[in-house]
C-alpha cells in the first residue's frame, strides 16, 4: 500500500524523493488525544533557493509554542511571531484575539534548505500540535488558533497536500485532519514582547505547563536536528 502511494506521488513530477516512511513518534500536542500517534516523516526536494534561505509560515495555535520549537532547530536562521490570513492591515494582538479580523497567530521561519528541508519542518509542525481540532489548540479557542500551512511556492503547496493525504491514508490521527493549506498572504510581525517569548518567560504559568513539555519532547525526539 505504501509503495503504491509513493508511486502515485512520483507521477506528479512535483516532488522527487517526497517521502521515506515510517518514523514512529509521539505526536506532541496540547491535546492529550493526539499523543502516542505515528507521524510519517517526509523528505522533499527544496525548490527556489535565494542566498541559501527559504521561508515557511505555519499556524498551529499560540505562536509562543511554535516559535519556541522552531528556534531549537539547526538550519533555522530566524523565527518571527506574527499574524496572517486576515482582512485588516497591521492588526494588533488585541484585535486578533477578538477573532474578528480573520488573522491566525503564526510563525514565519527563515531556514537554510541545505541544512533542514521544508519537509522536515512540516514533520515537526504536525508532530507538535493537534491538526484535527477546528479553530482550537487545547484551551486556546478561536479562528486565530486554527491549523494552517501558508505556502510560499508550488513545491511547498504540493508537499503539504501530499503529506496530509499520506497521514489521512495511514490514519495517523483518529479524527480527520482539518489543517488548511493556503497561499501565503501578507505577514504582519507581532509586537516586540511576543518575540522569543518562551525563552524570556519560562517561569510564566502558560510557558511552564504548556510549552516546556513540548520543547522537552522535541529536544528528545528530534535531537539530531537541534542546534
Amino acid at each position: 500500500m505504501f509503495n503504491y502511494f509513493v508511486h502515485l506521488l512520483n507521477n506528479l513530477n512535483a516532488m522527487k524523493n517526497l517521502i521515506t516512511f515510517v518514523l514512529a513518534l509521539s505526536a506532541l500536542s496540547c491535546q492529550s488525544k493526539t499523543q502516542n500517534k505515528i507521524v510519517p516523516k517526509p523528505k522533499t526536494m527544496t525548490s527556489t533557493i535565494t542566498e541559501n534561505q527559504e521561508i515557511a509560515t505555519f499556524a498551529g495555535g499560540c505562536f509562543w509554542c511554535t516559535e519556541a520549537i522552531f528556534l531549537e532547530l539547526k538550519g533555522v536562521k530566524k523565527v518571527v511571531s506574527g499574524y496572517t490570513g486576515g482582512q485588516i492591515e497591521n492588526p494588533t494582538y488585541e484585535q486578533v484575539c477578538s477573532g474578528k479580523t480573520g488573522h491566525a497567530e503564526c510563525t514565519q521561519i527563515t531556514f537554510d534548505p541545505k541544512i533542514i528541508s521544508f519537509g522536515e519542518l512540516l514533520e515537526i509542525f504536525f508532530a507538535t500540535h493537534d491538526p484535527t481540532t477546528l479553530n482550537q489548540q487545547g484551551a486556546d479557542r478561536g479562528t486565530q488558533y486554527r491549523s494552517e500551512v501558508f505556502y510560499h511556492n508550488k513545491d511547498q503547496k504540493e508537499t503539504t497536500i501530499a503529506y496530509i493525504a499520506l497521514m489521512e491514508k495511514e490514519k495517523t490521527f483518529k479524527d480527520k485532519i482539518v489543517t488548511k493549506v493556503s497561499e501565503a498572504p501578507k505577514f504582519y510581525e507581532a509586537e516586540n514582547y511576543h518575540q522569543n517569548y518562551y525563552n524570556q518567560n519560562q517561569q510564566q504559568s502558560y510557558c511552564h505547563y504548556v510549552i516546556t513539555p513540548k520543547v522537552d519532547k522535541v529536544r528528545k525526539l528530534f535531537s539530531k536536528k537541534l542546534k
